[in-house]
């Protein structure tokens, strides 16, 4: 009954899509050019879904609306422009036969779909338009994503912080329960948090046939020597100097199941490190110290390490390299092995602080540098795409944009005082945090023919369930000791789930096991004081953004987010009865080592 209804939905979507196409299968749109996007303030507009937030997020609901949209920014001559999420001229028999062939059994290694992953840094919810619709910056190309596939309002990072979200991107496991599962990588840190022999989300694409490459951040850990072949596995400045760039480096992307990456050990443009790794190499190691008197001068260019760089190492054009990396895999591939699924992996260093937008972005957005910074991002996300219509291949490539956790502190002080922009709106909390807008991120999915265009979805949701998914997608079966806290949302992709896919999600905060919280339902527990992570009070920046504490005394906190998104009021004396039966959910999860059910 649930395949024939499926069908049924794709069957009246691809007809009434070919009826509002008309006979020519055209409605009258010219090619891009190559040019920079310019400012726009047309797109979908989204709104929250909750209500007024008091002094900490103002807010109202006036509901979801749509307003015309006009799609800004370069896009690759001959690219077939879209409508309604598929491509027009595309003949809807292709979209039945699609759903026809995904319903009925595991599909051949030609008929998977291929997978791009765009995983953004310290994007928030608030930072993109189709999520935050007083947004100052124009993201265009992320709006469309919106509108051709399906929004996630309830999705989460793992964790607060970068190593640990993007090991439990890469296993579908908590990184709390492994050994230094609360690290943040800088420098020759390793080394890498995934063990050997634990099965990760590129190896298990991998068995299925796919091709898989990584381009950009990695920062789960990686293992430098020196010259005398000793490990070094410290992030201090000094033993970066140490190392030997003519050897190996291991416990990389190669090692994990990628056949082919590059990019960098850690943050790209604020480490110890500012060096290329291209697939387990260095090939233009650092020669001398950053001269950081000739990078741009502004409020949210600070946080820039005097590191050691390679000649070759462009500050201000990192995430450039990494388009074009990606972009040379897509057209290899295409041109190698067109029958062969692809997955890409693109972490991008935008918008991880500092703010360095390439030359041509620079002042493009009205929003200042940081603005500038997510400007740039959204356009590259749009050549990615354009770069998947121009090869022939969108219509069989499964897109998954997300962040690796809320906006930076520094960021957000400055973007609302300068702009009035509020990366976390409407959440409580920023990077680091335990509250919503430490790790409720923007979660978007665009895959033509199998998920509806134009939808919303408010299943409560990890980035760790990517794993789970991709595995139902793509025919894996996975073991017990693999995916712990993965969930399969193919369900939820489809239109098919008509109740909540997860019974709880964890996340974990700063300090790792001594952060963790607790979710389920509208009910949510921080088993900890404060934020988990930001010391509000010693920062003058964020000391104004203080909420007043409801119940100082307890040792917890205990939010019923339907009633107060803004988790300004502190439950946890006033229902010691839901506090309890979480504590010990949390505590029954730790101790089994999985959240999701055995096979």
């Amino acid at each position: 009954m649930k395949i024939t209804r499926f069908l049924a939905r794709q069957t009246e979507h691809a007809l009434r899509a070919a009826t509002a196409r008309g006979s020519d299968g055209e409605s009258g749109t010219a090619a891009r050019s190559n040019s920079v996007p310019v400012e726009t303030d047309r797109g979908f507009v989204g709104q929250s879904v909750y209500g007024a937030l008091g002094p900490f997020h103002p807010s109202t609901n006036p509901g979801r609306r749509r307003a015309p949209w006009r799609e800004i920014g370069p896009r690759r001559a001959g690219g077939a422009a879209r409508e309604g999420g598929y491509r027009r001229g595309m003949n809807p028999a292709r979209v039945i036969l699609i759903a026809l062939g995904a319903a009925l059994g595991p599909l051949s290694a030609a008929q998977r779909p291929n997978i791009l992953l765009i995983l953004a840094d310290d994007l928030g919810y608030g930072d993109v338009r189709c999520y935050n619709d007083q947004s100052r910056v124009a993201t265009p190309n992320l709006d469309r994503l919106a509108r051709e596939g399906m929004r996630f309002t309830d999705a989460h990072s793992p964790a607060t912080v970068c190593t640990p979200t993007r090991y439990s991107l890469m296993t579908g496991q908590m990184a709390f329960r492994v050994p230094n599962g609360g690290t943040v990588f800088q420098g020759a840190g390793g080394p890498s948090l995934i063990a050997p022999g634990r099965l990760t989300l590129p190896a298990m694409l991998r068995k299925r046939g796919y091709a898989t490459a990584a381009v950009g951040k990695w920062h789960v850990g990686l293992t430098f020597r020196d010259e005398a072949g000793q490990p070094i596995h410290s992030g201090k400045p000094e033993e970066a100097k140490r190392i030997d760039f003519s050897r190996r480096v291991e416990g990389g992307p190669l090692d994990h199941g990628f056949d082919r990456f590059f990019g960098t050990a850690c943050c790209p443009t604020t480490d110890w490190i500012y060096a290329f790794i291209d697939g387990d190499r260095v090939p233009v190691p650092p020669a001398g110290p950053l001269d950081k008197s000739k990078l741009p001068k502004h409020p949210y260019a600070n946080d820039c390490r005097p590191g050691l760089i390679a000649p070759d190492f462009p500050m201000e054009e990192v995430d450039l390299v990494f388009l074009e990396r990606s972009r040379e895999f897509l057209e290899q591939h295409v041109r190698e092995t067109l029958g062969k699924p692809f997955f890409l992996y693109h972490a991008a260093q935008a918008v991880h602080l500092p703010s360095f937008a390439a030359p041509p972005f620079k002042g493009k957005s009205g929003a200042g540098p940081h603005g500038d910074f997510i400007h740039q991002l959204d356009w590259v996300v749009g050549e990615l795409i354009g770069t998947l219509e121009k090869l022939g291949v969108a219509d069989n490539t499964l897109v998954i944009f997300t962040s690796d956790n809320g906006p930076e502190v520094d960021s957000v002080i400055r973007m609302r005082a300068d702009h009035g922009h509020d990366g976390a709106r409407p959440w409580r909390g920023i990077k680091r945090d335990s509250w919503e807008g430490g790790h409720r991120v923007p979660f978007l999915v665009r895959w033509p023919g199998r998920v509806r265009p134009g939808t919303t979805s408010g299943q409560l949701t990890s980035l760790t369930d990517v794993m789970a998914t991709l595995a139902a997608i793509s025919g894996a079966t996975l073991p017990d000791n693999a995916a712990e806290d993965s969930f399969n949302l193919l369900p939820v992709l489809s239109g098919e789930a008509d109740a909540p896919i997860r019974p709880y999600l964890l996340t974990q905060a700063f300090a790792g096991t001594r952060t963790l919280s607790i979710r389920r339902g509208p009910w949510k527990y921080l088993d900890h004081r404060g934020s988990g992570g930001n010391r509000y009070e010693n920062n003058p920046g964020l000391k104004p953004f203080m909420l007043p504490e409801t119940a100082p005394d307890a040792p917890g906190q205990l939010y019923n987010l339907d009633e107060d998104p803004g988790e300004t009021r502190n439950l946890y004396a006033e229902r010691p009865d839901m506090v309890r039966e979480l504590k010990v959910l949390l505590e029954q999860s730790k101790a089994s080592g999985r959240s999701a059910p055995r096979s």
